[in-house]
C-alpha cells in the first residue's frame, strides 16, 4: 500500500474509532431512555465528535502541546472527516428499515450500526486522503505525535 494510501486508512480508522465510540454510547443512551429518533441522532453526533476529537487530542497532549493548540489542530484536522461519517453513518441508520425501532438487544440494532460505520469507512477514507494529499488533516496532527516521523 502506498504511503499516503496507508495514511489514510490510519486516518479514517482513527476517525472511525471515536465516531463509533460516541455513535454507539448515544445510540444506546437514546434507545435505552426511550428518546425520541431526533434526540437520539443529534445526541449520538454530539458524542461522536467528542471521543472523535478526545481520541485525537490525546496524543498531542502527551507530546507537550498545550490545550488549546491541541484543540484547534484537531479541529482543523479531524472535523471535516467526522462529519462525512457522521452523515454517511446516520443516513445509512435512518434509512435501514426498522433500525431506528430496534431495541439494543435486537440483531437489527447492531447489523444496522456495524453496516452504517463500515459504509462510513469506505466514504471518509477519500475524504481523509484528498485531505492529506494537501497537507491537512491527519497529516496536520500526525507531524506533532510523539516520535512518530512523517513522510
Amino acid at each position: 500500500m502506498n504511503p499516503r494510501n496507508a495514511m489514510a486508512a490510519s486516518a479514517t480508522l482513527h476517525c472511525l474509532t471515536g465516531c463509533a465510540i460516541g455513535e454507539i454510547l448515544g445510540l444506546m443512551i437514546g434507545t435505552a431512555a426511550g428518546l425520541s429518533n431526533a434526540t437520539t441522532i443529534v445526541l449520538a453526533i454530539a458524542l461522536a465528535f467528542v471521543f472523535g476529537y478526545g481520541l485525537s487530542t490525546l496524543p498531542l497532549f502527551r507530546a507537550g502541546m498545550a490545550a488549546k493548540a491541541a484543540l484547534t489542530l484537531v479541529l482543523a484536522a479531524d472535523t471535516l472527516s467526522i462529519a462525512t461519517m457522521e452523515v454517511v453513518d446516520n443516513l445509512v441508520v435512518v434509512v435501514f428499515p426498522g433500525a431506528m425501532d430496534a431495541g439494543l438487544l435486537d440483531v437489527l440494532f447492531w447489523v444496522s450500526l456495524a453496516v452504517a460505520l463500515a459504509a462510513a469507512y469506505v466514504v471518509a477514507f477519500p475524504v481523509n486522503r484528498w485531505l492529506i494529499d494537501r497537507g491537512k488533516g491527519h497529516a496536520l496532527t500526525m507531524q506533532h505525535h510523539d516520535g512518530h516521523r512523517h513522510h
